[in-house]
């Protein structure tokens, strides 16, 4: 039987080592999603133990997704991927995919991110804030995750407000121009569900009577 080998180190140490806020760290241990086992030995000490046994396959591989709203915002997501690797390299983590897209996080066709979630070669799913993977039902993505035995991993809290001005721009253009299209098509006239349409009135001059 191999020795397991462990060596603990404090919650707060161990996030300064990996580039994480200690905030951060400490809402991932108590939502269980801190990448390394870890224990409560005291009402404000948490120790982090690494099995220096433990080989990355058996970890699992992790699936780096970063997204913005436009074209403009290219440069930010380069920088996404960058600190989503480096991330991933401090924790010593294996990296089985990455993708970046340009798409509003209300679409919930984004062929990318579909994709990465499909890939059954990863295990945990890391995003920068949780508004990348989506403005809506992400608590549904992260339900079927856990489901399979996965997990979103999320490291930083808040959101990214510029986009987040996008993409509600882009969502009252969309709901005025499906407006716009039924009121034309309707003609100015609703009609209730179920009803016949009332015809309209005519303009033209009535017949003369007969003399």
């Amino acid at each position: 039987m191999s020795e397991c080998r462990c060596q603990s180190v404090n919650l707060t140490e161990w996030a300064k080592t990996q580039g994480v806020h200690p905030q951060t760290a400490y809402r991932w241990f108590r939502e269980g999603t801190l990448p390394v086992p870890a224990q409560r030995v005291g009402p404000r000490t948490i120790l982090v133990g690494v099995d220096a046994n433990t080989t990355p396959e058996a970890i699992g591989g992790l699936g780096l997704y970063a997204r913005v709203s436009s074209h403009d915002q290219k440069t930010d997501l380069e920088r996404q991927v960058a600190r989503l690797s480096a991330w991933a390299a401090k924790a010593g983590r294996r990296v089985v995919r990455v993708e970046a897209e340009i798409a509003s996080g209300m679409n919930g066709c984004r062929s990318k991110a579909r994709r990465l979630l499909a890939d059954p070669h990863v295990t945990c799913v890391v995003v920068e804030h949780k508004d990348r993977l989506g403005r809506m039902n992400v608590e549904l993505v992260e339900a079927a995750l856990s489901a399979t035995g996965r997990r979103l991993l999320v490291l930083e809290d808040g959101e990214v407000e510029d986009d987040l001005v996008r993409d509600m721009v882009e969502v009252l253009t969309s709901f005025c121009a499906a407006s716009t299209t039924a009121r034309g098509a309707g003609a100015g006239t609703w009609t209730p569900p179920g009803r016949s349409r009332p015809p309209r009135p005519s303009h033209s001059k009535p017949p003369s009577p007969m003399a």
